[in-house]
């Protein structure tokens, strides 16, 4: 199997590269940049193809994916800079990467009849109420431009391709790249005490772990969407900075406030990223880890 991998320069496009890899799948990556500039580590430098590619540019995706001829393509590549994705010059470029760029991928996809992976988030929902969002409601009201526009590669994919999979992603972390547990631990270094929102309740996903999900969904024809993030129950922001410090045994005092009380944030948060993932299971697909544990082997990860 041969599969195309979009963004591999970020958490998860390097991650499912090398989860390819270890499972003897030919993997062609790509990326803005000329030449792979993620981490130099595991087998993705020294078996990997890399194809320098701009997905806003349609007749360049169309001819690169006719012309790697892949069976799955695995769609990471995203403008996911939340907050600067509010402001109005940003805007058209924001939607050309997530709405434009998805739609190209799907339209070489189907020229090709390859398999498409898209990678979504629970920005699509309006964040509001308690319940889990299950994979398949189709009740959207994005509360910002990043969740509108990640909406709008949604429909692209489903509205073009019938041979697709829609993951849904919540709070990602990875080596390759900036998230919250880095922040948390470089904050700590500086700051003693740290306020920390506690009414956004929701579950990290391990790029490492939720990379081999995908792999193990590419290898099937059981497409449609899905939400994937780990196991070990709901939490807010200030349980997982609270779980941080502690596993990685620092001493910090965590103040749990609203996000209203914590202001900042340009763009509007959702209070609710709860996701069923149940649809997982029942499609004979195995869970992620809990997140306790993937917050683990990550820890250990970046001390080496």
């Amino acid at each position: 199997m041969k599969v195309f991998v979009t963004g591999v320069a970020g958490q998860l496009g390097h991650d499912v590269m090398n989860e390819l890899a270890s499972r003897g799948y030919v993997g062609v990556g790509t990326d803005l940049a000329e030449s792979y500039n993620g981490i130099q580590d595991g087998t993705y430098v020294t078996t990997a193809e890399y194809v320098s590619l701009d997905i806003t540019n349609s007749e360049a995706v169309m001819d690169t994916i006719k012309s790697v001829k892949p069976d799955v393509v695995v769609h990471c590549a995203a403008w996911t800079a939340v907050d600067l994705a509010e402001d109005e010059d940003k805007q058209e470029k924001v939607k050309a990467i997530n709405v434009g760029g998805t739609q190209n991928i799907a339209n070489a996809c189907k020229e090709i009849d390859a398999k498409m992976v898209y990678i979504s988030t629970d920005y699509v929902f309006d964040g509001q109420g308690t319940e889990p969002w299950q994979p398949d409601c189709k009740d959207y009201k994005p509360l910002n431009v990043y969740g509108e526009t990640k909406l709008g590669g949604e429909l692209a994919v489903s509205n073009t391709l019938s041979k697709y999979f829609i993951v849904r992603i919540a709070w990602v972390f990875g080596k390759n790249g900036n998230n919250f547990i880095k922040t948390m631990l470089n904050v700590g270094k500086k700051f003693d005490t740290l306020k920390v929102v506690n009414d956004q309740i929701g579950t990290p996903t391990y790029t490492y772990d939720l990379a081999r999900l995908l792999v193990d969904m590419i290898e099937t024809d059981k497409y449609g969407y899905y939400h994937a993030t780990n196991e070990g129950g709901y939490i807010s922001w200030y349980d997982f900075a609270c779980e941080i410090f502690k596993q990685a045994g620092y001493t910090n005092k965590v103040i749990p406030v609203t996000t209203k009380e914590y202001g900042l944030s340009k763009a509007a948060r959702p209070f609710n990223s709860r996701l069923d993932k149940s649809k997982l299971v029942e499609n004979g697909f195995k869970p992620l880890p809990t997140w306790q544990d993937a917050l683990k082997r990550y820890l250990q990860e970046i001390e080496d």
